[in-house]
Order: structure tokens, then sequence, then C-alpha cells
């Protein structure tokens, strides 16, 4: 039997952390002080996040904020200015085809063969993959993105939604290990939009993705955590729960009444108070404000029909960081 001193001890742990750590950079994708400049405009600056294996990681932003310039760049199609992308511990900018082969990548803006019918353009897209067993792994990606009827129509014949579908088919055909998904719910209908989210979140169980939407229903339907980019920028990088969380000191009720009151009874109390939309008012103050709300309410005979506490939703939450100030 070995025994170890202490010394040795020391570095046998650290060896096995750095192997773990080592474990967890190759199953994500890692975005160091990623920075983009266009001549005198800078794009990106230093862009700092990490998306993890099995789970969707929501990529959000206002138009022009580096979403699609970030996606780009991880995906290889352009390069940064500096920073870093490892892609299940490849170096994006060292070895761009590798990340391309373990990448599946639907751009904002589809780029399709439309003179090609559906399936001979998932055919060609898995002949340049080098996939083996295509013809079973065209019928999968057909059946998954809900093609069947339309497998045998050019591209340039299907609707916007159908035409997404195709994207994601593409991008999902030689079973990527990362999906990078920029915009990929745009032009479908409520019902394609469930079962595209379907399709979504059963390929996160086993890849790493990033989902770039502006739906925040959807966000909130699918992510396990949004990072939020504003003028090349992050801004937030959490858990959706806990960016919902009310960030204020003071609450915020939604309080409705018969008729319209005189808002100053309240703000004698210490309340702030504004109208919110006919007869009902938003009203604010430090700890629990209903109690006094109440009070002013009994003593003046306003007759109050609803009182509820406002909850910060993910709009509210990414209209407050980004917008204009």
């Amino acid at each position: 039997m070995r025994f170890w001193n202490s010394k040795e001890l020391v570095q046998r742990k650290s060896t096995i952390l750095k192997s773990k750590e080592g474990l967890k950079s190759s199953m994500s994708v890692v975005v160091e002080k990623l920075t983009k400049v266009y001549n005198t405009q800078k794009a990106l600056e230093e862009v700092s996040f990490e998306a993890k294996k099995g789970a969707i990681t929501g990529f959000l932003g206002p138009n022009g904020a580096g979403k699609s310039t970030t996606m780009k760049i991880a995906t290889g199609y352009i390069s940064a200015t500096s920073g870093t992308v490892l892609t299940n511990g490849i170096d994006v900018s060292k070895e761009p085809l590798k990340v391309k082969k373990i990448t599946g990548y639907l751009p904002e803006h589809n780029p399709l063969y439309l003179d090609m019918y559906v399936k001979q353009y998932l055919g060609f897209v898995a002949g340049a993959y080098n996939q083996k067993n295509s013809t079973k792994r065209i019928e999968e990606m057909i059946s998954l993105c809900g093609l069947e009827r339309e497998q045998a129509k050019k591209i340039s014949a299907l609707s916007k939604g159908y035409r997404q579908r195709v994207g994601l088919a593409q991008s999902l055909i030689h079973d990527p290990e990362v999906l990078i998904l920029d915009e990929p719910t745009s032009g479908l209908d409520p019902n394609q939009l469930a079962e595209i989210r379907e399709v979504i979140k059963s390929a996160s169980q086993e890849k790493t993705v990033i989902l770039s939407t502006h739906i925040m229903q959807e966000v909130e339907a699918l992510c396990d955590k949004v990072v939020i980019i504003d003028k090349g920028k992050i801004v937030a990088d959490d858990k959706v729960e806990n960016l919902k969380k009310d960030r204020h000191e003071t609450v915020v009720y939604s309080v409705e009444f018969e008729e319209e009151i005189d808002t100053e009874l309240f703000v004698n109390e210490g309340l702030e108070i504004e109208l919110s939309q006919n007869k009902t008012y938003a009203i604010s103050g430090s700890g629990d404000p209903r109690k006094v709300i109440m009070k002013v309410a009994g003593e003046h005979s306003l007759p109050l029909v609803n009182i509820s506490k406002n909850v910060q939703s993910l709009e509210n939450v990414f209209q407050e960081l980004t917008r204009e100030k």
C-alpha cells in the first residue's frame, strides 16, 4: 500500500481539482473578455459569460447590442479583435474547423438554398459534415422538426415558419455538442412555436444551447439562465428567477378604486402614487404600504375595488437594464 506524504497529497488534490475544472470547461461555451471593433466603432467590450451543457442560456439584448456579433465569433464565422471563446475546451480562434464540426448554428437571417428541395438540402448539409447513415438522420430531422408534409417541396415554396424549421433541422443534423440559435422561432405561429420549443428543450438535455430571442415568454419557458447585453457590454447574467426578484427597496401595489381619487391623500402619508390606467394607481412605499393604503381609504371613504402587488416581470427587468439613460 502506498502512503502519501502531506506535500504529495496537496499536489494530488491540486491535480484532481485542475482535472475537474478542465472537464467543466470542456463541456461548455466559455466567453472571456470578448472585444470586437469595426474601424472606430466598438461592437463588443470585454464580454464574458459561460453556457453549460444540459442547460439553455438565453442571450438577450436590444437590436444592435452585439448579440449576433457574439454568436458569429463563437461559431467561427468572424474573428474577435481580442478575447477568447472556448467551445468544449477548443479555442475557436485557433481551431475554427474543429469548433464548426461540433457546433450547430442557426443564424438570424436563415441562409437557405431556395432552389433545393427540403430533403435534398438536408442531404447536402449532412454530406458537408460527412454524416454517417445520412438517410436515417435526414428522416429523423424531418420528423423531429415537423417537415413530413413539406419534405418534397422546394424551399422557395415554403412559408417563413417552415423555412425556420428547415434551418433548425440543418443545425441539428450532425448531432452537434453545442447549439447556437439566433431568433429560432421567428415567423412561427403559436402551434409551431410550442412544437419547436419542445424540440429545443429536448435537444438541450445533451447539448450546450445558447438561444437569442426577443420573446420574453419564450425565455421564461425555455431558459435556465439569462445573459443580457446592451451597447456591447454584459449588464446581467443570472438565473431567470433571480433576475425577476424585486431589486428595489420600495414595494409597488396596483390599487383600483371605483372612482378617481385625490392622490394628495396618499402623498401626505409618505407614499408615492401615480395613475397607471383609468381609476387604477401604482402606489409604493418602503416596507409594506398596504396598511397605509387601507388606512387612507378607510378614513376618506374611498371605495377600493382591488389591491395587488406588482410582480417584476422579465420584460420589466430587460427594459430597465437596457433603457436609454
